[in-house]
């Protein structure tokens, strides 16, 4: 039964980081392309925002990578361990760089006078998300730090 969702999951994490990669290749270079063409005063960020996508893609598929060794652990019905805890960390720490690197990419356009409102709310969306990952991962974390000191001290005691 578990393994049927966990393939579910697994499946879901592939598709994202397929979606994500067919994004950076297709998508995000035509839509710079196209506001560089209808906003001329700042064709010269082009590059630039289309680099710093691409940077913030190396954290998120890290994430995805250790989704995907957190989603095994599972399987082999090693969830509450170190390694699982280990993963969550990875994935919390990989949220906050994502957090801080888009806070930084519109701050740096605000300054510039570069951001859009359409942009805007594509970087409020994004540190609003990662930041929900971030904290859930942290929790989650927290609680398998828990249960494996309860499994500890019970393993003592017997």
């Amino acid at each position: 039964m578990i393994r049927g969702k966990t393939t579910f999951l697994k499946l879901a994490v592939v598709t994202l980081g397929i979606i994500a990669l067919l994004s950076c290749i297709y998508w995000f270079p035509g839509y710079a392309r196209n506001m560089a063409e209808s906003n001329p005063d700042y064709a010269y960020l082009r590059y630039p925002v289309l680099v710093f996508v691409y940077i913030t893609a190396i954290p998120f598929y890290i994430v995805l990578y250790q989704a995907l060794k957190l989603l095994q652990y599972i399987e082999r019905k090693n969830a509450f361990s170190e390694l699982a805890v280990e993963s969550l960390k990875h994935i919390r720490y990989c949220a906050i760089v994502i957090v801080a690197l888009y806070a930084i990419g519109v701050i740096f356009l605000w300054f510039q006078n570069g951001l859009q409102s359409s942009i805007a709310i594509m970087g409020a969306i994004v540190i609003f998300a990662t930041s929900a990952v971030a904290v859930f991962a942290a929790v989650l974390q927290e609680l398998l730090k828990n249960a494996l000191e309860i499994k500890s001290e019970n393993d003592l005691t017997i």
